[in-house]
């Protein structure tokens, strides 16, 4: 959530903050802002509720005096609702100072009392103005921004990246971060922060990641970080290594349907560089076989999409590697006291690296002496630098709130873990993990014939059912994950009622909503290599028909079984039945798309959802 962009140098600020916010509105925002210190050293700023292109349009029929350095902000609300005055950046010190602010800051209402008591007014019912105010009040008194700066991070409570700048000292942006992220770009002449590197990477592709409770300096000629006592501290260089058009929607109708087109890609550029004769060897897990020898129990934490990529791994994971493995969803996992210790492995999945439940979870797993291994797509995210262990996906940048290529990836990146893992503890033979190997192979190529064979189909039957009002979703074995991933895509992009379930689980409940016309999609284990499931889904197809339901079933090719007991059959390539998630997933992200394209919605930004949540 939230988006923030700094910048010093040559350019003229604004073009630079707007082109910075628009890369990141993804992110999900409901106000946007900026602030400039124009070239004659006066500070103005321009915010709006809406979407960037409120902002935009106010900028060109009220022009902001331009400058060379600045600060920009789109906002997702949290105290105080999505208006002009409650958007950032918010203003302090005689307006000579701007702020703006991502995360929450949960002792604001104890300091704003302090303020108020000071003799001080406030023009919104934000969180953030409290630090703003606050930090006007230390700038006076040190005339320094880093000095006050340091001042007022170390008395907030809670989870924020703040920016800020003051006329009085033209040509510099000091940031700070805690449990949230900020990430720095470096230019030639010119340096910049952001929330991601997609803030700044049509610039330059060179960054640095800073760490939790450190403070950063940005001059166009200088980078300077410290933590907050002031102590100067090391950072981590790295490249970004994809560039700005990665992020473009590049022709296609929306980035969901260009992300979907790259499911091939993801997996591809996931397996490469770890594939060698047959065998995983995971570079970054070099040096790491003691660890894994030694953990006799995994448990993997992730939200939303993560989750079920979780629990599709998991299948894989213990069969694999012959260890235990649970499945939580990482803001349930350390409010409930769990049973850690050190021969634990905490595996988190997080897409960008900074989803909050997910990295408090991380802490609280280290903190009880559990190792932690990160499964994330995002460089320089903040869940990578606090695991001990990390895999990065590498399904380049995901505009769309709604996750489909990192999903495949992610399912990627935990198989060739658990492949790695199974080989250390001489679980798996090299046989079979070379055949494995092989599958995880095929998968691009077979996705890539799902996307050819099907998509059109799929787009056009999904159209017809435009005025659907609920949509269930059954299977098995690992098709069970892709059911709750299949009902949780068309909530998020359709706005209709749809669940998931676990096809044995139907007489025992679920079976009460089958009303006739009530789409179902099952998902068709193979008759191949898991024929007793497949037995037993045509038997669930038997009874949800006999009540009425409209029948959408992906099988594999060839399985002549399901043809006279379904309406619709979507084919996919013949698979092992781990493998088989991975090729069913992918009918379900087009027909989610393509039912919410048919009603009009933006499937790029649907309503209520943020790409990364940042906040607790």
């Amino acid at each position: 959530m939230c988006g923030i962009v700094g910048y010093v140098g040559p350019r003229q600020s604004q073009a630079v903050l707007i082109s910075g916010l628009s890369r990141l509105e993804y992110r999900g925002y409901d106000s946007a802002g900026i602030a400039v210190i124009d070239g004659g050293g006066a500070l103005g700023m321009r915010k709006r509720a809406g979407k960037l292109k409120v902002l935009r349009d106010d900028l060109a029929a009220h022009p902001l005096a331009d400058g060379t350095t600045g600060i920009g902000h789109t906002r997702w609300a949290t105290h105080g609702g999505p208006t002009d005055g409650n958007a950032h950046p918010h203003l302090a010190d005689d307006d000579k100072l701007a702020v703006i602010h991502n995360g929450i800051i949960e002792n604001f209402s104890e300091l704003k009392d302090e303020l108020l008591a000071d003799g001080f007014t406030f023009r919104s019912e934000t969180d953030t103005e409290v630090a703003a105010v606050l930090l006007g009040r230390e700038y006076r008194r040190a005339g320094d921004l880093e000095e006050a700066f340091r001042a007022v991070v170390s008395r907030l409570e809670g989870a924020f990246t703040l920016l800020a700048m003051h006329e009085d000292q033209p040509g510099l942006v000091v940031g700070a971060r805690r449990n949230s992220p900020l990430v720095i770009g470096l230019g030639e002449g010119e340096n910049f922060l952001g929330s991601d590197v997609a803030a700044f990477v049509e610039h330059t592709r060179n960054a640095l990641a800073i760490g939790q409770d450190q403070i950063v300096a940005i001059t166009p000629g200088a980078v300077t970080v410290t933590d907050f006592s002031g102590n100067p501290v090391e950072v981590e260089p790295f490249e970004v290594t994809w560039d700005a058009s990665a992020a473009e929607k590049g022709g296609w109708s929306s980035f969901m349907a260009k992300e979907i087109s790259e499911e091939p890609e993801a997996v591809a550029n996931t397996l490469r560089g770890r594939v060698r004769d047959g065998e995983v060897v995971i570079p970054e897990l070099d040096g790491l076989d003691e660890l894994f020898a030694g953990v006799s129990r995994i448990i993997v934490i992730a939200c939303g999409t993560a989750a079920y990529a979780g629990q599709v791994g998991k299948y894989a994971i213990e069969q694999w590697t012959r260890i235990p493995v649970d499945v939580e969803l990482a803001h349930e996992f350390r409010y409930r006291d769990p049973v850690i210790g050190p021969d634990t492995l905490v595996v988190s999945i997080s897409q960008s690296g900074e989803t909050m439940d997910t990295l408090m979870a991380v802490k609280y797993a280290r903190e009880h002496g559990a190792k932690t291994l990160s499964v994330c797509n995002t460089q320089g995210a903040t869940i990578p630098r606090e695991s001990d262990a990390i895999v990065y996906t590498h399904a380049g940048p995901e505009v769309a709130v709604a996750s489909t290529k990192a999903f495949v990836a992610q399912i990627t990146a935990l198989y060739l873990m658990a492949l790695h893992i199974g080989r250390v503890r001489g679980a798996i033979s090299a046989a079979d993990a070379a055949d494995h190997v092989r599958e995880l192979e095929a998968v691009p190529g077979k996705i890539a014939q799902i996307l050819e064979r099907e998509q059109a189909h799929i787009e056009q039957f999904a159209g017809w059912m435009a005025d659907t009002r609920s949509v269930l979703f059954l299977g098995r074995h690992v098709g069970f994950p892709i059911a709750l991933e299949g009902a949780l895509k068309l909530k998020e992009l359709a706005y209709i009622h749809a669940e998931g379930f676990a096809a044995g689980e139907l007489k025992h409940g679920p079976i009460a909503l089958i009303e006739p016309g009530q789409p179902v999609f099952v998902v068709v284990p193979s008759p191949r290599k898991s024929s007793e499931m497949h037995k037993k889904v045509i038997s669930s197809i038997e009874e949800i028909r006999a009540r009425g339901a409209r029948v959408i079933a992906i099988a594999e090719e060839g399985d002549a079984a399901v043809l006279p007991k379904a309406d619709e059959v979507l084919r996919i390539p013949l698979a092992g039945p781990f493998f088989e998630p991975l090729l069913a997933v992918v009918p379900l992200h087009i027909f989610a798309m393509g039912l919410a394209t048919a009603k009009g919605l933006d499937v790029d930004q649907p309503r209520n959802l943020a790409k990364s949540v940042t906040v607790e």
